[in-house]
């Protein structure tokens, strides 16, 4: 394999990182390109794209600032009640979301309402949605503060 001059792969990075493509420079592209050129090019867009994706959910999980993080996986929900109607495929779905929906958790201390929320609120980020987590006491606080 030829060794790579500095300046074309700087040029490179420069060029690739300022480029949305156009319909017709694909088009371009395609009709001129190797099949191996076409193989890296897709590879080389599938590897952006997932860097991306993963940047965006560690930001999303950044911003959500949850206290720490939690699933549904093994919650025990025997210890909480849900509003009628709704069950926990209901809220791992995210449907509350796409329908614009709240749903708040009350209940004893202990039965694992933070728990609950932070799964709920992992599960939405995981999704691609930005959400933020406040307990009780730092939603009373920051509205407190707000006005």
């Amino acid at each position: 394999m030829a060794r790579k001059a500095k300046g074309d792969l700087a040029a490179f990075g420069e060029l690739a990182r300022s480029m949305r493509f156009s319909s017709e420079s694909c088009d371009w592209f395609r009709g001129e390109a190797t099949a191996g050129q076409l193989r890296m090019a897709c590879a080389l867009i599938e590897h952006g794209q997932r860097v991306r994706e993963r940047r965006k959910r560690e930001r999303l999980f950044r911003k959500a600032a949850f206290p720490q993080l939690k699933s549904f996986e093994g919650y025990d929900f025997s210890q909480v009640s849900l509003p009628e109607g709704y069950g926990r495929d209901d809220l791992a779905s995210l449907d509350l979301i796409e329908h614009a929906q709240d749903l708040a958790f009350h209940g004893r201390t202990g039965r694992g309402k933070a728990h609950l929320a932070i799964a709920a609120g992992a599960a939405a980020v995981s999704a691609g949605k930005a959400v933020r987590f406040f307990g009780t006491a730092g939603l009373m606080l920051s509205r407190w503060h707000s006005s």
